[in-house]
């Protein structure tokens, strides 16, 4: 069982509160919001379903665990960004790994160099002896929770409706975060499309609240 100090870790560094600038941005979903694709409770669990289960959800899940069960997380770090399908995909994994690994190092006192921030917090973990199991799964539900909160302030939607949506993914969440545990990035994959084409359409939406 994780002890209560690696609980409460986690549990701050996935808060709102930690200054990584997540509400900043929207992984290309504001484009899907604007063009209609997105527009209720039920398109909206099914586009966040899907980038946790076959897209970046599932791939961000396999660096975290990668860089957990590394040495050096350089070369995990390389190929996670070279992963990334588009320069807005690039700069939302950038800026977060930068601004976690820039605050976690200054009160945690980890080697924090700037990297992706899926891989950024696998390391951190690492370095932290935080449980690798629940570092994932709720890795996984603040990756949810993000986005769903786009869908909360853009469709717009209910706090109650969006919350529920959240709870619900929480065992496909703990699903994956147990498939990924080898950290094996021969099983990265992507066939969340849209999402992915979401993001470069994003780039050149004439209105924008979103930076992706």
């Amino acid at each position: 069982m994780p002890t209560e100090s690696a609980v409460l870790t986690l549990a701050q560094w996935f808060s709102p509160a930690y200054p990584i600038g997540s509400f900043a941005y929207s992984h290309g979903m504001e484009w899907a919001i604007e063009t209609g694709g997105v527009h209720d409770s039920a398109t909206l669990g099914a586009w966040v379903g899907d980038v946790l289960e076959y897209g970046a959800g599932c791939n961000d899940a396999l660096f975290l665990a990668a860089a957990y069960g590394s040495d050096d997380p350089r070369d995990v770090n390389n190929i996670c960004r070279a992963f990334a399908p588009s320069k807005e995909r690039l700069m939302e994994a950038d800026l977060q790994g930068a601004a976690f690994g820039e605050i976690t190092s200054e009160i945690w006192g980890h080697d924090m160099p700037p990297m992706a921030y899926p891989v950024a917090v696998g390391w951190a973990a690492r370095l932290g002896e935080l449980p690798l199991s629940l570092t994932s799964q709720m890795y996984l539900q603040s990756f949810a929770s993000a986005l769903i909160s786009v869908g909360m302030r853009l469709i717009p939607l209910g706090q109650r409706k969006g919350h529920r949506l959240i709870q619900g993914f929480a065992p496909l969440c703990g699903r994956i975060a147990e498939q990924t545990a080898n950290g094996d990035l021969d099983a990265l994959s992507a066939t969340a499309f849209l999402p992915d084409i979401a993001s470069m359409k994003h780039e050149t939406q004439y209105s924008k609240v979103f930076r992706t």
